[in-house]
């Protein structure tokens, strides 16, 4: 007799031996709960569907889902400890330079900054990966209206402002991390308008993936109430350009091109392109591999404030403290009264930051070849009960460009 083996529909031999691997990768890290909604007899194209997710979660994030649960469960434990990341440290006003618009001053950085950008001289990074749902639109944020008169969009608005610097000269690189909300709007965008003037080719999109929910402190990933074959997933935080900016290759072909800076820009700041050639500027005099364009901060506004922190073991680093952690933090160092103002100037001596960040481009992608560009994590689960042993809707983790 000749017995045919055959596959139910749907599966491959390949797919079927990733289903495997997948499923087992799932019992070694403690996720067996998530078959217990299957039912007997799963259909073929629901367990595709399932391991296909899980294969694309596993392959997105650095060191795979293995690595993700791990940091979970980590954090997670930190957090329900009540755990403070910031515990030794030590807050200073960190070295900076406050420059006028119209000023001597101004005039001569902003030329040395210009000479810089000339020839190809720097590369600009747009964090893309919102939508304008908090704003009452339903679009890409990157799709509003700068202002109303000419209804000229954010990605119009940024693209002109760069092929303004770039002039005659070789052409400003361009790299918009966009998420699966953005990706296809924003692709839409540039095809309709013929990328805005850009050249074909100077413009680079990086997709960012979202990850897994976590339901518990044993982080359990969380299966959809609604379907047990489809995991949540929210985003992972806008850290992750980094680590796509690195993985992609973009930074190394743009270190081959001659770019020297990288300028990050936020989706919805008109103005912050006018500021690049002074910041470029004040980079070169003071030579400084990471730059942070700030603006003044009031006391107790909800902006991040930038600190210089000090270890108790000696360590120092420059770093953007959020803004519901800044009051404790003075009040348990150097400020019994918190976060006040500056008597002299009225503001807050910390700057405020605005996630506007200009690197040399040569020690940062040097850095994300010792890290893979990967970012510091926090959680941020709520509570449901007193013991924290139960969340009021899944969590996951998070990464902060800065």
């Amino acid at each position: 007799f000749l017995h045919l083996l055959t596959l139910p529909p749907g599966r491959t031999p390949q797919r079927s031996a990733m289903s495997k691997a997948k499923k087992a990768l799932l019992q070694e890290l403690g996720q067996t709960h998530l078959f217990d909604g299957w039912g007997s007899k799963p259909s073929a194209a629901d367990e595709s569907r399932f391991y296909k997710q899980i294969e694309d979660l596993d392959a997105s994030y650095p060191g795979g889902l293995k690595a993700y649960v791990d940091n979970g469960r980590k954090l997670l434990a930190d957090s329900k400890a009540g755990v403070n990341p910031l515990e030794g440290w030590t807050p200073s006003v960190p070295v900076g330079e406050t420059v006028a618009y119209g000023t001597p001053e101004f005039d001569e950085v902003e030329a040395a900054g210009m000479a810089a950008v000339s020839g190809g001289g720097c590369g600009f990074v747009l964090v893309a990966g919102g939508l304008g749902e908090r704003l009452g639109y339903s679009g890409i944020k990157v799709q509003l209206p700068t202002q109303l008169t000419t209804g000229t969009t954010y990605l119009e608005l940024y693209i002109r402002h760069i092929l303004a610097l770039q002039g005659s000269g070789a052409p400003l690189p361009l790299a918009i991390m966009t998420s699966g909300d953005t990706d296809a709007q924003t692709r839409a965008l540039l095809d309709a308008n013929a990328n805005f003037g850009m050249r074909a080719g100077q413009v680079t999109i990086v997709r960012q993936e979202k990850v897994a929910c976590l339901a518990d402190n044993d982080a359990r990933l969380a299966a959809d109430p609604k379907d047990p074959y489809k995991l949540l997933t929210k985003p992972h935080g806008h850290g992750d350009v980094h680590y796509l900016l690195h993985s992609s290759g973009t930074l190394d072909a743009w270190l081959e091109s001659g770019v020297q800076w990288v300028y990050f820009m936020q989706d919805t700041n008109a103005p912050s392109l006018k500021v690049l050639p002074a910041a470029i500027g004040i980079s070169r005099r003071n030579q400084l591999d990471v730059n942070s364009v700030c603006v003044p901060r009031m006391p107790g506004e909800a902006i991040g404030g930038l600190m210089k922190l000090t270890h108790a073991d000696g360590r120092t680093q420059t770093a953007n403290v959020e803004y519901n952690q800044i009051d404790a933090l003075l009040k348990a160092t150097v400020e019994p009264r918190g976060d006040v103002a500056d008597p002299a100037t009225g503001r807050s001596p910390y700057p405020g930051s605005i996630n506007q960040l200009l690197f040399a481009l040569g020690p940062y992608a040097a850095q994300l070849h010792k890290t893979g560009g990967t970012m510091p994590e926090f959680v941020n689960p709520k509570y449901a009960d007193a013991s924290k042993t139960k969340f009021k809707s899944p969590t996951r983790l998070e990464c902060m460009m800065q």
